[in-house]
């Protein structure tokens, strides 16, 4: 067990979830138990999913299947404090250096190589750092619904209210905030879901902390390194895939434009009637775009 006081989910809570019925594995990385999905073929090239704020690896449960059933490998971890992990419930714990590193040491343990980096909202920043970190392990770049956080980044009111009403919830109500984001509605069995990991407001700290952590200013903890992943990216000619919500009002799409220019990306293609869980809205449609790009010829570097 983890050195710090955590909480850890017993197995029993994840039984039975819709549409979820994938066998976790597990890897034991810096005194925490971390989850995660691997699913397709073991020799695939391997495809690694990055969940973020307050989701969890059941947000990619409608879009790996195709890449699966196209012949890759599909990581679908579960961060620090999220899903199946291990979750410290000390909310000063969590930090952007720590997840990121923390992901980093998984891909390390499982020694990817001629990965596709797959992202969306927190998981942005954690995934796009081990991109630009890890070059040989990563080939390729899919962005959905993110940012790089810089502290220089403008944000939107609905994403000031959101930070606020996180800074006055300790109970967070994960499902709600998730049904909230979504254009098409959620299950009440989805919704219920979303809240399998978390049992008690103890174990909700690291959704807790992402919205409070996020630099708002130059000078906050983060920022720094959220400069670097961005100035390494826009040098970076690796293949790069932007997807982007029609309808969400937390990371509007114009945002979506300006980050692929900042990252050297083409334009983002546009997923209509669809809000920023994206995934849950057109999963299926955003797995078979990903699967499609995949299996195209790579363009050579310019």
């Amino acid at each position: 067990m983890p050195t710090q006081d955590t909480v850890r989910v017993p197995n029993d809570a994840f039984a039975g979830l819709p549409g979820f019925d994938f066998a976790p594995h597990y890897a034991e990385l810096q005194g925490l138990r971390v989850a995660y999905l691997d699913e397709g073929p073991s020799d695939g090239p391997p495809v690694w999913f990055m969940h973020g704020e307050p989701t969890w690896s059941y947000l990619w449960r409608k879009v790996f299947p195709a890449v699966a059933a196209a012949g890759y490998r599909c990581i679908v971890p579960d961060l620090a404090g999220f899903g199946r992990s291990d979750k410290p419930t000390d909310i000063d714990w969590y930090a952007y250096d720590r997840h990121a590193g923390l992901m980093g040491d998984l891909a390390e343990h499982l020694e990817l190589t001629g990965g596709t980096m797959v992202v969306h909202d927190w998981g942005g920043p954690i995934g796009m750092r081990m991109f630009v970190q890890q070059p040989e392990r990563f080939e390729r770049l899919v962005v959905l619904d993110t940012g790089l956080f810089t502290g220089e980044q403008p944000m939107t009111d609905a994403w000031r209210a959101f930070r606020d009403f996180v800074k006055r919830t300790e109970d967070l109500p994960i499902g709600f905030l998730v049904n909230g984001a979504c254009a098409r509605g959620l299950s009440d069995d989805v919704v219920a879901a979303y809240e399998a990991p978390f049992p008690s407001a103890a174990s909700k700290a690291g959704a807790r902390a992402f919205p409070l952590m996020l630099p708002t200013n130059p000078e906050m903890e983060g920022a720094a390194a959220g400069r670097a992943v961005r100035d390494a990216l826009a040098a970076d000619h690796r293949p790069k895939l932007v997807l982007w919500a029609d309808g969400d009002p937390i990371i509007p799409a114009k945002v979506g434009v300006r980050l692929a220019e900042v990252i050297n990306a083409p334009p983002p293609e546009i997923i209509e009637n669809a809000s920023h869980f994206l995934q849950e809205d057109a999963g299926e449609q955003i797995g078979a775009r990903i699967a499609e790009w995949l299996g195209a010829p790579t363009p050579s570097a310019v």
